[in-house]
C-alpha cells in the first residue's frame, strides 16, 4: 500500500498554514491521489503506472502549495471581515432603527430648530441612545479582533448604510422612469430632500455613534493596563 500521506506531507512540506489547517489539507489532498490510485488500480493499471498516473495530476506541487495558501488566506480574510465588521455593524444597524421605531410609538417627535433651508432636524432620545449602539459595535468587532479603523467603521456603520442607500436612489430614479417613461424624479426628490437635510439625519447620528464607538475604544484599551496594574499591585503588596 502506497503511503500518500507521507508522499504529500513531504511534497506540502513548505505550506504556511496552522498545523491543523496544514494537515487537514495534507490529508485531503492525499485521499484525492488515493482515490485515484485506487480507481486506476481497479482498471488493471499496473502499481508503479497507477502511481505515477495518480502524481501527474499534480503538475507543480509549489504552484499547488501558493494556490491553497492563497485560497485558505482569502477565507480567513473574508471570515475576519464578517465578524468584525459586518455582524457588529449590521447588528448596531438594527437596533438603531428599532429603538427610533419604539421611539415613535411612544410619541416622541422630532424637533426642528431654525426655519427654511438653515432647518435642523433634533431627534434628541434616539440620538441619545446611539452612543450606546455605537459603542457595542466598536466592542464587538474589538472582541473578534479588529483594527481601530474597522472599530470605527462597525461603530458608525447604520450612517454609512443610510448614505449608501440615499446615494442609491439617484440611479434607481433613472432606471424607473427609463422603464415607465415617467418625467417624475420621486426616488431623485426624496434622496435629495434627505441629503440635503444631512445634518439631521447623517451628521448628527454619526456623530452620536462615533463618540460611543470612540468611547467604547478608550475603554477597552485601558482595560488590559489597568488589570495588569491590578495584578501587579496584588503581587507586590504578597
Amino acid at each position: 500500500m502506497h503511503n500518500w500521506e507521507e508522499l504529500v506531507r513531504q511534497r506540502l512540506a513548505g505550506l504556511d498554514l496552522d498545523a491543523a489547517e496544514k494537515e487537514e489539507v495534507q490529508a485531503e489532498v492525499a485521499a484525492h491521489l488515493e482515490e485515484s490510485y485506487e480507481a486506476l488500480l481497479k482498471e488493471g493499471v499496473t502499481e508503479p503506472a497507477a502511481v505515477q498516473r495518480a502524481l501527474s495530476q499534480v503538475t507543480n506541487w509549489r504552484d499547488l502549495q501558493r494556490r491553497i495558501f492563497i485560497a485558505k488566506r482569502k477565507g480567513h480574510f473574508m471570515k475576519k471581515r464578517v465578524y468584525q465588521l459586518w455582524i457588529p455593524g449590521f447588528l448596531t444597524l438594527i437596533l438603531s432603527v428599532v429603538l427610533q421605531m419604539m421611539l415613535q410609538r411612544l410619541g416622541f417627535r422630532v424637533r426642528i430648530v431654525g426655519s427654511g433651508p438653515n432647518a435642523i432636524l433634533f431627534y434628541v432620545p434616539w440620538l441619545a441612545g446611539l452612543p450606546f449602539f455605537g459603542a457595542l459595535g466598536a466592542y464587538l468587532s474589538s472582541r473578534a479582533g479588529g483594527s481601530r479603523g474597522t472599530m470605527v467603521l462597525a461603530s458608525v456603520f447604520p450612517v454609512l448604510a443610510l448614505a449608501g442607500a440615499f446615494l442609491l436612489l439617484f440611479p434607481i430614479d433613472v432606471v424607473v422612469k427609463w422603464i415607465i417613461g415617467s418625467k417624475v424624479d420621486s426616488f431623485a426628490i426624496v434622496a435629495t430632500t434627505i441629503l440635503r437635510d444631512g445634518t439631521g439625519w447623517l451628521l448628527l447620528p454619526g456623530a452620536s455613534l462615533l463618540a460611543g464607538g470612540l468611547l467604547g475604544q478608550l475603554l477597552l484599551s485601558r482595560g488590559p493596563s489597568s488589570q495588569h496594574t491590578a495584578i501587579g499591585s496584588e503581587t507586590t503588596h504578597a
